[in-house]
């Protein structure tokens, strides 16, 4: 038989345990907030001209570069590889690096430099595939969805995660989140 004592002390165990995952949320959302677009100059130190890729050194279109910032020196950021003429034409288009720790639909990204490429699954669909830069090693899949916005398509962006977090290609857009 259970006592008052003991339904007391379960309840204030599940109140501290919501009450952790509330701060922990609005943690996030705060870390969240920070984050803005880069700057054109701020992009320009950090995307290469060309990019580490397996054994290749691949132009990037730098008109094409976007990305997001914490602000204090934290990036998210990619650029369009030129592909034509080098191994991986066909493979990758992007190239994209992260600062921190984040998520890309299912994958997990440490920090570190990636590449990923795309197929048309369907007419509103792509399928993008990770790899890492260095190596080439296979990561996963990601789905892209047709966005429904109208206006302007831009070839590639990363939106800031305080906006609603997604990385655009073309008319297509997948989400990210940021880890801890």
């Amino acid at each position: 038989m259970k006592t008052s004592g003991d339904r007391r002390q379960k309840t204030a165990v599940k109140m501290k345990l919501a009450a952790l995952c509330l701060a922990s949320t609005a943690a996030l959302l705060a870390a969240a907030s920070d984050w803005r677009s880069a700057t054109e100059s701020e992009l320009k130190q950090l995307i290469p001209a060309r990019a580490s890729v397996e054994k290749e050194h691949i132009e990037t279109e730098f008109r094409t570069a976007s990305g997001a910032t914490d602000g204090k020196g934290k990036f998210v950021a990619g650029v369009v590889l030129i592909t034509a003429g080098y191994a991986a034409e066909g493979k990758y288009s992007n190239f994209f690096l992260t600062q921190v720790p984040m998520r890309v639909g299912d994958i997990a990204l440490s920090a570190g430099d990636y590449v990923f490429g795309w197929r048309r699954k369907d007419d509103d669909t792509l399928t993008v595939k990770f790899y890492e830069a260095h190596s080439g090693k296979f990561l996963g899949d990601v789905e892209a969805h047709r966005l429904s916005r109208v206006g302007r398509i831009e070839s590639f962006r990363i939106s800031p995660p305080k906006e609603k977090p997604f990385i655009q290609i073309g008319r297509f857009g997948m989400s990210y989140t940021l880890s801890d």
